[in-house]
C-alpha cells in the first residue's frame, strides 16, 4: 500500500496516476475531502492537524507521500505546517513506512548562485523560514536513522490542468484566455520551472528506488529559459504574436499594500530580478533513463488543450 498525503492537489494526482500506471494499484488517496482516481483507489478523509486521524491515515502503508500544501497565507504556514510534519514523522514510525517528503526551494538564497541539494537554508521571509525549519526537522530524523526519508525539491512549476503558480497564472492562463500576459519583475532573466508531470514520476521512482532514501534530491528540469524565449515558444505555437506587460518590483510593492494575496508572495519576487539556476545533476546520474519534458513539449501541450 501506497498512500498520499494531499491527494486532490496537483502533485498529488499525477503522483497518484504513475503510481498506479508504473508501481502499485494499491493507492490510499488521503485529504480533506479525498476524491477517487482509479477504481481500486481507498479514500480516507483526515486533518493531518490531528495525529490520531493523520494515524489512521497512514496505518499499513509501505511509503507515504507527503503532497500537501497551504494556502499563500504565512500565518496558516507558521501554525499549521510543523503541526502537520510532526504528525506525519510519528505516524510514519508508528505506521513502520517510508516517508517521501515533497518540498520546494523557498528557502534557498534568492540570488544567482546555483541551487543544489547542499545549498543553505535561509531564514529570509515567513513562509521561508517554515519550509527551512521543516526540511531541518527531516534532516534531523534522517540523521537519527529510525525512519526511511527522502527528500524531492522542486522549484517553481509550471504544468497542465490546475497547476498553480505564478508562471501559470501569469503568463499560460492569461494566454490561454486571450489577455495580455504580465511578466514578473524581468522578462530577460532564466527561470528555471518543473513540468508538474515530470515532478510527480520522479518522486515515484525515488520512493520506489531503495537506495534514493537518506538523501535530498532535486528533482530533473531541463535548461533554465527567460519569459521572452518562453513567449516565442507560445507564439509558434498559437501562431500569433503575444502581448505582454513586465510589472516591476516596485509595481507589485505598490499593489501589496492593496492586495492581501499579492503581499505574500513578495518575498519571492527578488529570485526573479537575477537567473534562478536550479540543478538536477544528481538526479539525472542516478536516473539517465528519466526522460525530462522539453519547454516545446510542455507549452504546446498547455496551449492544445
Amino acid at each position: 500500500m501506497q498512500t498520499i498525503l494531499g491527494s486532490n492537489g496537483q502533485i498529488g494526482h499525477e503522483l497518484a496516476e504513475e503510481l498506479y500506471k508504473n508501481y502499485t494499484q494499491e493507492l490510499r488517496l488521503v485529504s480533506r475531502n479525498p476524491k477517487r482516481i482509479h477504481p481500486s483507489d481507498q479514500t480516507v478523509a483526515a486533518n493531518l492537524l490531528d495525529y490520531d486521524e493523520t494515524l489512521a491515515a497512514v496505518a499499513g502503508s509501505d511509503i507515504v507521500y507527503f503532497t500537501a500544501g497551504l494556502p499563500m497565507n504565512s500565518d496558516m504556514w507558521e501554525q499549521q505546517f510543523l503541526v502537520m510534519l510532526d504528525n506525519i514523522i510519528n505516524a510514519s514510525k508508528q505506521a513502520h513506512s517510508k516517508l517521501v517528503f515533497f518540498d520546494n526551494t523557498y528557502m534557498y538564497p534568492k540570488n544567482d548562485t546555483p541551487q543544489t541539494e547542499s545549498s543553505p537554508l535561509l531564514h529570509e521571509g515567513r513562509k521561508s523560514t517554515v519550509r527551512a525549519k521543516m526540511a531541518k526537522r527531516l534532516i534531523d530524523e534522517i540523521k537519527k536513522g529510525d525512519l526511511p526519508i527522502v527528500i524531492c525539491r522542486a522549484p517553481e512549476f509550471y504544468g497542465p490542468d490546475n497547476t498553480k503558480s505564478i508562471t501559470n497564472s501569469m503568463i499560460f492562463n492569461r494566454i490561454k484566455a486571450g489577455k495580455r500576459v504580465f511578466i514578473p519583475v524581468n522578462d530577460k532573466t532564466k527561470r528555471t520551472l518543473i513540468w508538474t508531470p515530470d515532478a510527480s514520476r520522479a518522486m515515484a521512482l525515488i520512493g520506489n528506488t531503495e537506495s534514493a532514501y537518506g538523501q535530498t534530491w532535486h528533482l530533473p528540469t531541463t535548461k533554465g529559459i527567460t519569459y521572452q524565449e518562453m513567449l516565442k515558444i507560445s507564439e509558434q505555437v498559437l501562431g500569433k504574436p503575444i502581448k505582454y506587460s513586465v510589472i516591476k518590483l516596485w509595481m507589485f510593492k505598490l499593489g501589496s499594500l492593496f492586495n492581501p494575496a499579492l503581499k505574500e508572495s513578495m518575498e519571492l519576487l527578488p529570485r526573479y530580478r537575477v537567473d534562478n539556476v536550479f540543478l538536477s545533476n544528481k538526479f539525472k546520474t542516478k536516473f539517465p533513463k528519466f526522460d525530462v519534458t522539453s519547454f516545446e513539449a510542455g507549452i504546446t501541450q498547455i496551449l492544445d488543450n
